[in-house]
């Protein structure tokens, strides 16, 4: 009961509504913050006391902090038709929702008998079927729902729960108790960014949150994995867990890499997982591993080719024999999808009287399911007042009848008298609202709230929270991610959560769960290796951009034969590495290729800008950040923050397309400095497993390929000794090395020197002869495929490119013939960047199996 002096902190918490945003529900509508008379809950005082204090000038500006926080960390879900798509930001309200412990006591037991006899029913349903024997549960209803899949007939997973997660959509009723208004059973999802909501709403405002005593979310995902490793097949020792995503196109891709990446369990997708002996395995670059625990983050349908959806490309073939013969565990068990269809919730409650010998203690919105002709009758005479929905999840949007025309009633009559099994009628009622901060003040917005559950041995364990969805707009009665719903987070005040985590009941799964880290598929080591590739080669060109926008506009000397000669072989050079043929090359001399040398910011600036330009620089930076999305759950927070940096400078190139040189100086600058910041952290924060070696062998060879080719367009050919002056001296401040070579050789800069150090320089870390050494260290260290002594493919071309090096004569390299061509120098280049090619085109062959195609060195690579 609420004392005193928190009906005198409500009554205080009023005037700051008052004056801030005179926020009100309606006489009609219950709403979360204030009772019905218009004061403030007791359990939202202090809170709303706290924002007082703030003032509406700094809650907005912490929202602000909010949406750069989400945005920096990666946090995003994909709307499905919205300009943004998948890079659209999660939004999250900087207004939680509070809900008193004494009311979510309440809650947490009715969710908690929801979810035990939900798993009574699907046990059930794919077991005895006794609820069809008892009349129960109609024939028709289940038959004709998508969700139940007679291949899964019969299949068990261990322990006493088939319905290992669950989660409930909660709103309040009309008679201001809790209703649930929708059971998600196949992958639930949330989870995830109820967490990041969490997190960022404790660092946001960190004081409220520790003074307002709000229960902790830690113990929930403790649960989760304990009941991951609870439900591992009887004969697995050391059970190894997998995330399996469809890709990282899904709407909710964030959430399963985090979710990944918090657990400690590799995400894998259906390539990475192959059916042999009756188990299936992980492709891993140590060979195959085995899988025992599959937490799935995708629909049944798309998990097994062979005996489901026969057109997906996103499941394992053969994965349901593998669960039918208990070798593998799949969390929720295929066929758990139709505990989902709406048209299950009007026999609930004689299926709990069954199964339970009692009521439910939270009441569902009263459904009349079509199939029956008595309710079928009820739901086409009040069509005007009900929702209709399809029984399946997905097959059509909610259609509120008070928002149909007469003869758009009359249409939904004969569509459902056509399939009367097909679909339902339900009760429209209108739920609470809850305070959103739009435009810096509070308005009332309509709530649902997901909880989540996951069982383990003893129960069922509830998170003392969820994931909070509200309206985008006053009124709407639709509320879904789908269609923009802001998110907030639960904030259960007061108490201590009532569940218990068994610490020490999985103590060995613990110890060994530190074996998933040395566990890199194929696919994740080849979109490190690409990623390597990309960040070193959009630094490259980007480096050699900026030199030559230096050379046009800062000190141009465009009387001088030799200033001349030199720009345009370091703009042909750009055209050979960046490989945007014909560019600056062309075919002849009286092709277009004369006209570019001359007048050349035209295409400069496509080279820089132009997204769709294959091998230009915004090209680069998208596969850059999309391969670095596709392994989302390996970067730190900071390294991500960088990724998103590298990000936002490609969304600001495209808002540049009318600037010139001149003016994207600075926006290079800011890259460069960006992707040096992002090598920098993987130098030093990444450890040094599979997953680094892959990432800087990529880096390596793409930067003495890059290296080779610059040097030949430069210095195969003889040129006259002021424009090989220039072009020294312009290169060695692309490769950053100008100030390093006068350190060193304090003399002029002379064409021994600069190829000695640019070449044979094992201690710079920018020559050829240092990438070589890096590259033949880490091949010694890559995953051996044979177990002979006999050198691999890898090391046998690595060794004869250092050999090349080592015992290369300088004087020999710089000699011209009488074409002024160096000859040697041409020769050893040409040969050196076939040997690092080849050595590429191994690595790919050896430990990317899992794709079909290859790439080139100007490919996108596909995620």
């Amino acid at each position: 009961m609420a004392t005193s002096n928190q009906y005198l902190q409500a009554s205080k918490a009023n005037t700051w509504l008052g004056n801030t945003a005179g926020y009100s529900a309606g006489a009609s509508m219950l709403d979360e913050m204030l009772d019905q008379s218009g004061k403030v809950r007791p359990h939202w005082a202090y809170y709303i006391q706290a924002l007082q204090k703030l003032g509406q000038g700094e809650v907005s500006l912490r929202q602000n902090e909010i949406h750069k926080l989400l945005r920096e960390n990666g946090v995003t879900y994909n709307v499905y038709g919205d300009p943004d798509g998948s890079s659209r930001p999660w939004q999250l309200d900087s207004v939680p929702l509070l809900l008193a412990n004494e009311e979510w006591r309440d809650i947490e037991l009715g969710l908690l008998e929801r979810a035990e006899l939900l798993n009574l029913i699907l046990t059930d349903i794919y077991g005895p079927r006794e609820l069809i024997r008892q009349g129960l549960l109609p024939i028709e209803m289940l038959f004709n729902h998508s969700g139940f899949l007679r291949a899964c007939d019969k299949v068990k997973i261990p322990g006493k729960h088939q319905l290992v997660l669950y989660a409930a959509d909660l709103a309040r009723g009309p008679d201001n108790r809790m209703w649930v208004i929708g059971d998600r059973t196949q992958a639930p999802s949330g989870a995830g960014y109820a967490l990041e909501n969490r997190l960022a709403m404790s660092r946001v405002f960190p004081n409220i949150f520790r003074d307002t005593q709000v229960q902790r979310l830690d113990g929930f995902f403790q649960s989760l994995r304990h009941g991951m490793q609870e439900i591992a097949p009887q004969n697995a020792d050391a059970p190894r867990v997998v995330v399996l995503t469809p890709g990282p196109f899904n709407e909710t891709f964030f959430e399963h890499a985090y979710l990944a990446s918090h657990l400690g369990y590799p995400l894998v997708q259906g390539d990475d997982l192959t059916v042999r002996d009756g188990f299936v395995w992980l492709k891993s670059l140590n060979g195959l591993q085995r899988v025992d625990v599959i937490m799935r983050r995708m629909d049944d349908v798309f998990c097994d080719p062979l005996e489901l959806r026969d057109d997906s490309r996103l499941g394992i073939p053969g994965l349901l024999e593998v669960a039918r013969r208990g070798n593998v565990t799949i969390a929720n068990p295929l066929g758990s999808g139709v505990l989902e269809s709406p048209g299950l919730l009007p026999f609930l409650p004689r299926i709990a009287e069954y199964f339970l010998g009692k009521k439910l203690r939270l009441p569902s919105a009263a459904t009349w399911w079509c199939g029956q002709p008595k309710e079928l009758d009820y739901v086409l005479n009040n069509l005007h007042k009900l929702v209709i929905k399809h029984i399946c999840r997905g097959a059509m949007t909610s259609v509120f009848g008070s928002q149909l025309s007469r003869q758009q009633i009359t249409y939904w009559r004969d569509r459902i008298r056509a399939n009367p099994a097909f679909f339902v009628g339900q009760e429209h009622e209108v739920f609470s609202t809850a305070p959103s901060l739009v435009d810096g003040h509070l308005e009332p917005r309509q709530s649902l709230m997901r909880c989540f559950m996951v069982a383990q041995e003893s129960g069922y364990n509830l998170m003392p929270g969820s994931l909070t969805r509200s309206a985008t707009q006053t009124g709407d009665v639709l509320v879904s991610s789908q269609l923009g719903a802001m998110s907030k987070d639960t904030w259960i005040v007061g108490g201590t959560s009532t569940q218990q985590t068994n610490v020490t009941a999985n103590r060995h799964s613990e110890l060994v769960g530190s074996s998933y880290s040395s566990t890199l598929s194929s696919r994740v080591a080849e979109n490190l290796f690409w990623v390597g590739r990309y960040a070193e080669r959009t630094e490259g060109s980007i480096r050699l951009l900026r030199t030559t926008v230096k050379k046009l506009y800062i000190n141009p000397d465009n009387s001088n034969v030799h200033f001349q000669h030199s720009l345009h072989t370091i703009l042909r050079s750009l055209t050979n590495i960046t490989n945007t043929y014909p560019g600056f090359l062309g075919d002849s001399e009286s092709d277009n290729a004369t006209a570019l040398l001359q007048t050349p910011d035209g295409e400069l600036l496509s080279l820089m800008l132009d997204e769709e330009k294959i091998g230009s620089i915004a090209n680069n930076q998208r596969s850059l950040v999309q391969a670095g999305y596709t392994v989302r759950n390996l970067w730190s927070s900071d390294t991500w923050r960088v990724m998103d940096e590298i990000k936002s400078h490609l969304e600001q190139s495209q808002q540049l397309t009318e600037s010139t040189l001149w003016n994207i100086q600075e926006h290079m600058d800011r890259l460069i400095t960006a992707l040096s910041a992002f090598s920098g952290l993987i130098m030093e924060s990444m450890t040094r497993g599979n997953g680094w070696l892959f990432l800087d062998i990529g880096r390596r060879l793409e930067r003495a390929l890059l290296l080779i080719s610059l040097l030949r367009s430069c210095f195969s050919t003889a040129q006259a000794s002021g424009t090989e002056q220039l072009l020294m001296e312009s290169l060695l401040e692309t490769s950053d090395n100008l100030i390093c070579y006068r350190e060193h050789y304090r003399n002029s800069i002379e064409l021994p020197s600069f190829i000695e150090l640019l070449m044979l320089d094992k201690n710079n870390p920018r020559s050829l002869a240092y990438q070589f050494n890096r590259i033949q260290e880490h091949v010694s260290k890559m995953p051996r495929k044979q177990s002979n002594a006999q050198l691999s493919v890898e090391e046998r071309l690595i060794l004869e490119a250092c050999s090349l090096l080592d015992l290369t004569n300088l004087n020999d390299l710089i000699k011209t013939t009488k074409g002024h061509v160096r000859e040697n120098l041409d020769q050893t280049l040409s040969r050196l960047y076939y040997l690092i090619a080849t050595l590429s085109d191994s690595i790919t062959a050896t430990y990317f199996k899992h794709g079909q195609l290859q790439h080139s060195l100007n490919e996108v690579r596909p995620v």
